[in-house]
């Protein structure tokens, strides 16, 4: 009788001694039948010696018979069958993991972990653990499995599992109260242990496309330039995107009012602010303006409504807002500080909240200084302040002062002479 173990690696197909070791084969055989097996990991893998399996926390103390899976109230292991006349003497001998009896909480024996040998003539093991089968096919797979890279434990760095267990023959009756799932088990069982490995499907030596490879880099100097902008104070945080409610509206007429553009786009919806962009010293046009609806809906209608369309003898072109001077300056959308303060909202968004600086923008006159840490009022009022602490000193200490300046004239006299 024999099953196939379709792993990571390949394909084993094992074939048992049911005739001889009856008991353990079937504790395996119906562990097979409830996918017990599947997607188990070889948590146990010594180079030229054995790879362990079988227990689903892969931390080599989980595992337990059928009988047990059946009723919980049944021993967890059941007595080994030792035959004298089976050894370790091939490679891909076969043999269910004996566990020892530990401070007579529970008897020793047999649950569900198993392992297969790696090397021939390993006479450690004869008589310590039982043997049950013998890998007829799949040596190749063995091959791989030995030349896996572990960790100090023993387990793979990039797992090695068993993704499906097929049953080419069962002749054991089922026992009473076995439950077959309807559908095999599609999440590890040991995910939750903590170990992060290198998944079984995962190529960590595998290369990109070139293009790929370029948009990766791309990426990465984006995010790098972001994360200077940020620094040198430009953008508010490196993660910052423009508001979804602001257009950008270019191509004006030089004649065209905030008022006339809020009047045409209002048919959309409600309009926070609208403001044609003009030249700080001569107040003219520079014929782009933005827009700034209250709901993202609205702006989104008036994007597809209102492009290429005629206003005073020019077509305008509408386009969503990339600019982020305002958010830079007043709002932030940063999610690491947003729940520090209470938001107040922006532009239609919940998310968006005052920014604060090294100052407060009521911490000093709107308009003046520099943004300096020291600006030019403050170093006014340090002056200002040392003149002062100079008029506060005591008299006896400027009398002193005048003393000393007249004995440093009379000596200039003296010396001239």
């Amino acid at each position: 009788m024999s099953v196939l173990l379709e792993t990571s690696l390949g394909d084993i197909v094992i074939d048992l001694e049911v005739e001889t070791c009856p008991k353990t084969c079937e504790n395996f055989l119906k562990l097979c039948k409830i996918y017990y097996y599947n997607l188990n990991a070889f948590f146990n893998v010594s180079k030229d010696f054995l790879a362990q399996t079988g227990d689903p926390t892969a931390t080599g103390t989980g595992g337990e018979s059928i009988q047990a899976v059946v009723n919980p109230d049944a021993p967890r292991y059941f007595t080994p069958e030792l035959i004298p006349r089976f050894k370790h003497r091939t490679k891909g001998t076969v043999s269910m993991a004996v566990a020892p009896s530990l401070d007579g909480k529970y008897v020793g024996g047999c649950g569900s972990q198993f392992f297969i040998t790696l090397g021939d003539n390993i006479e450690y093991l004869d008589g310590k653990h039982a043997v049950f089968g013998h890998v007829v096919e799949g040596f190749d797979t063995l091959d791989k499995l030995n030349e896996v890279f572990t960790d100090q434990d023993g387990r793979p760095l990039k797992d090695v599992r068993i993704r499906h267990v097929i049953i080419l023959d069962d002749p054991f009756p089922d026992p009473p109260g076995l439950k077959i799932p309807e559908s095999e088990p599609t999440r590890v069982p040991d995910a939750d242990n903590g170990a992060v490995r290198i998944t079984e499907d995962e190529d960590p030596l595998k290369t990109l496309p070139e293009e790929e490879e370029e948009k990766q880099r791309r990426k990465a100097a984006a995010a790098a330039s972001a994360l200077t902008l940020e620094m040198v104070g430009d953008l508010p945080f490196a993660n910052v995107r423009p508001p979804e409610n602001v257009l950008f509206v270019c191509k004006l007429n030089s004649v065209t009012r905030d008022e006339d553009l809020e009047l045409i786009f209002s048919r959309f919806g409600k309009i926070m602010s609208c403001q044609v962009i003009r030249d700080k010293r001569t107040g003219d046009s520079l014929q782009y303006a933005f827009i700034e609806f209250d709901k993202r809906e609205d702006a989104e209608q008036a994007y597809f409504k209102m492009q290429n369309v005629l206003i005073d003898d020019r077509r305008i072109w509408v386009d969503f807002s990339q600019s982020v001077s305002r958010i830079n300056t007043h709002w932030s959308n940063n999610p690491r500080t947003s729940s520090a303060r209470n938001t107040g909202g922006f532009g239609g968004r919940e998310d968006l909240e005052k920014t604060r600086r090294y100052r407060h923008a009521d911490e000093r006159d709107a308009g003046k200084g520099y943004g300096m840490v020291f600006d030019v009022d403050d170093m006014k009022k340090v002056r200002r302040g040392d003149r002062d602490r100079e008029r506060s000193r005591s008299p006896r200490r400027h009398r002193d002062r005048s003393l000393s300046r007249e004995r440093y004239r009379g000596g200039d006299r003296d010396r001239r002479r």
